[in-house]
């Protein structure tokens, strides 16, 4: 059995968009791409979400959608 990771880039658009609300904030934020994760031969996958880590607060999302998810 043998695990594929692929990686996924932010999306651009919102990458600008947390950026500009940190600087604004005066805190650093440090982004980690999340990835799709597939087992090969089958047709089962794991897509991991985006992070963001603000001030120990990790903050995962997904792109094109509305949700949040917040972890501390």
């Amino acid at each position: 059995m043998q695990i594929i990771k692929e990686e996924i880039e932010f999306e651009k658009s919102l990458k600008q968009r947390l950026d500009f609300i940190c600087e604004f904030s005066n805190v650093t934020p440090m982004f980690i791409n999340g990835s799709i994760r597939k087992i090969d031969k089958t047709n089962l996958s794991y897509i991991e979400p985006h992070r963001v880590i603000i001030k120990g607060i990790t903050f995962l999302f997904f792109d094109y959608s509305n949700d949040i998810y917040i972890s501390n």
